[in-house]
């Protein structure tokens, strides 16, 4: 049997307006309602499912396997609302990306904290190796 990821479960403070920030920003379909999730799906069938909590949000890591134009649309997307990005998860190289393994990488955040990544290539299929 192949195994797939299928979800995965954030917290937030505003399901619907991070779930909202999210399929905006990487350009994917609106978010859906399911029980108590927002629900974004991404082009392999993954959920990333957000969920109203008022207690405390530890920021989580999500990376996300993109083209080279739809790094340029989803960093035009950053660029244009001013947000903050980072060429790296520690979050040292402030308006940065990243070139790992002959790509492009980028780090920003979700309105709950969460860090999100675009990549253009996987870590590791060009020789990168931290």
């Amino acid at each position: 049997m192949a195994i797939d990821f299928n979800h995965t479960i954030l917290p937030a403070r505003d399901s619907e307006a991070s779930a909202k920030f999210l399929a905006e920003m990487l350009g994917l379909p609106a978010a859906r309602r399911w029980g108590p999730f927002q629900m974004v799906t991404t082009e392999n069938g993954a959920n990333l499912d957000y969920m109203d909590t008022d207690g405390e949000i530890r920021p989580q890591h999500y990376a996300f396997l993109v083209s080279e134009a739809e790094f340029d649309e989803i960093f035009g997307r950053i660029r244009e609302r001013d947000l903050p990005y980072w060429a790296d998860p520690g979050r040292t190289q402030l308006g940065a990306i990243n070139r790992h393994d002959g790509g492009r990488g980028v780090y920003f955040e979700d309105p709950n904290g969460h860090l999100l990544e675009i990549i253009t290539r996987q870590y590791g299929s060009g020789g990168w190796n931290p």
